[in-house]
Formats: structure tokens, C-alpha cells, sequence
């Protein structure tokens, strides 16, 4: 039996369109057995069938790698990742299945093979790379290949997630964004993403407030997240270095000092106005990334 786990992971960071994410201590762990009888145990109704996402990445990577689908009973025995709300639940099952393929096989497989191809099936890297490598992480396609590099995040910062009660399906999200953008956006968001990894690393917090901010994705999602901007502004008020909307959404992940007790208080009362029911959560970075227990 081979048991994987995989942590949720945050893409985008405010204004690392589709190359920064973040892993954070919520995992997914499944198990795979090896059988004749396979099966889908522990997953909801609708995923007990060979569309669970976690069967078709495990395929899709066969294929890449030429070998054989194995026959394996599929079990998710851990899910504290949220479906659908921007924390990185489909970039589990896929790693989890890509990996399976080869541990499962036999076949000779690493860390960076399972990034290049769980990258593939999703269409970018930026949530691929932290579940993989752990910590914060800059990805990106280069030619025909994937890279990943991790970005030191400095001591003295915690992470809070705005889980609201809805799904925003990933698919929606991308729709609504422009086909174009101005150059002044192009050139915003580049200026925030140097500022951006600078502070983090330096322990520079308070220019969070800047560096956080997007004109590439988030004012066109803003739409389908009632209150999104009046919650990233409401984040600040409550004593937040600043907040960015995580991966689709809906969550939204702030950052706070350390050491700032009040916040989770606050910033309670202000969703309340915004969403019926929501969930917070105090986050750590996941420093490991994937484990493979054989």
C-alpha cells in the first residue's frame, strides 16, 4: 500500500498570476492498493466513479510515462482541503494520482517528474509547485519544461483563511477574465511581484499593503465573490499587513503580525456583513510538501 499525502496550497499570492503560490498545514492523504477489485472508498457519491479526478490524473500520467494504468483501490483517509474554494484541492488529487502512477509501477519516478506533469493536467504551476516542494514557491513553463524555485518567507507573519460556505469553480473564474490587458496593469503587477517576494524574504511586512495588490485577476473575480473588495480593504482595517484572494477563490487569505490576537475577532464581525457562513482558519506554511510513504 502506498500512502500520499498533499498539502493545500494558495496560487497567486495578489499579483503572481499563475506562477507564486504557498503551501499551508491542511492536507489531503490517500491511500492506494494494489487489486484486482480497485474501487473509490471515503470520497463523496459524486467522485466514487472513474471521473475522480485522482483516477484520471493517475491515468493521464501512464500515458506520459508509457506504462500501464495500474488497478488500485483508491481511498482519501484525510480531506481537511475545502473543495472548490481556492486552497488547492483539485492540485492534490492530481499530484496524488500522478505520483501513485509511478510508486505504484515501479517506475523510476521524481519530485520534479511528478511537478512537470501534475502541471501539465492543470494547465499552469503555481499551486502544483508548492503541494510538490512545500513553502513559497515562483513556477513557471520554460520552453517545453517546467521550473519551480522556493522563495524564503521571513519569521514573523501569520496567515489567516477566509473560507467562505460556496464553491467558485475554477472554470467560471478563468472565463471572466480579459483576453487583454493594458500595459499599465502588466507594468502594475510586475512592480507589486518584486516588491511582493522582496518584503516577504526581508521580513519587510508593512509593505504588504502594496505589494499585495492585482489589476490582473482579481477585479474581474470580483464579480462572481460578493464583498471581495470590501473584505481586502475590511482586512487592512482590522490590522492585517494586507490580504489577496486565494487562487479562483472564494477564500481569502490575509496576513497578519505574528503576534496580533485581535484580528481573528475583528475580522469576524466585518465577513459577517458580507457572508452568511464562512470559517477562519490560522495557518501555518507547509515547509515539506508531498510525502510518499511506501
Amino acid at each position: 500500500m502506498i500512502k500520499i499525502k498533499v498539502p493545500a496550497t494558495s496560487a497567486n499570492i495578489g499579483p503572481g498570476f499563475d506562477c507564486l503560490g504557498m503551501a499551508f498545514d491542511l492536507y489531503n492523504e490517500y491511500t492506494f492498493e494494489a487489486g484486482e477489485s480497485g474501487g473509490y472508498h471515503g470520497f463523496a457519491p459524486e467522485y466514487r466513479n472513474d471521473n475522480n479526478l485522482v483516477y484520471t490524473s493517475m491515468a493521464a500520467a501512464c500515458r506520459e510515462l508509457g506504462i500501464q494504468i495500474p488497478k488500485a483501490a483508491i481511498s482519501i483517509i484525510k480531506e481537511e482541503i475545502p473543495v472548490s474554494r481556492g486552497l488547492g484541492s483539485s492540485a492534490a488529487c492530481i499530484i496524488a494520482g500522478v505520483a501513485a502512477a509511478g510508486y505504484l509501477s515501479g517506475k523510476d519516478i521524481s519530485f520534479q517528474d511528478i511537478f512537470d506533469i501534475a502541471s501539465v493536467i492543470e494547465g499552469h504551476p503555481d499551486n502544483a509547485a508548492p503541494a510538490v516542494w512545500g513553502g513559497m514557491t515562483a513556477a513557471a513553463k520554460c520552453g517545453e519544461a517546467f521550473r519551480s524555485r522556493t522563495i524564503e518567507v521571513a519569521e514573523g507573519i501569520a496567515f489567516y483563511a477566509l473560507i467562505p460556505d460556496f464553491r467558485v469553480s475554477t472554470k467560471r473564474a478563468r472565463d471572466a477574465l480579459p483576453k487583454n490587458v493594458p500595459r499599465s496593469s502588466a507594468v502594475f503587477n510586475v512592480a507589486a511581484v518584486s516588491m511582493l517576494i522582496t518584503s516577504l524574504q526581508k521580513g519587510d511586512f508593512n509593505l504588504l499593503g502594496f505589494a499585495l495588490r492585482d489589476r490582473l485577476h482579481q477585479p474581474y473575480r470580483s464579480r462572481l465573490i460578493h464583498g471581495l473588495d470590501e473584505i481586502i480593504h475590511g482586512c487592512s482595517a482590522c490590522g492585517a499587513y494586507g490580504a489577496f484572494l486565494s487562487g479562483a477563490g472564494p477564500t481569502v487569505m490575509a496576513l497578519t503580525p505574528e503576534d496580533d490576537s485581535d484580528f481573528e475577532g475583528k475580522i469576524k464581525s466585518c465577513l459577517a456583513n458580507y457572508w452568511e457562513c464562512f470559517e477562519v482558519k490560522r495557518l501555518n506554511l507547509d515547509r515539506r510538501g508531498l510525502v510518499v510513504e511506501i
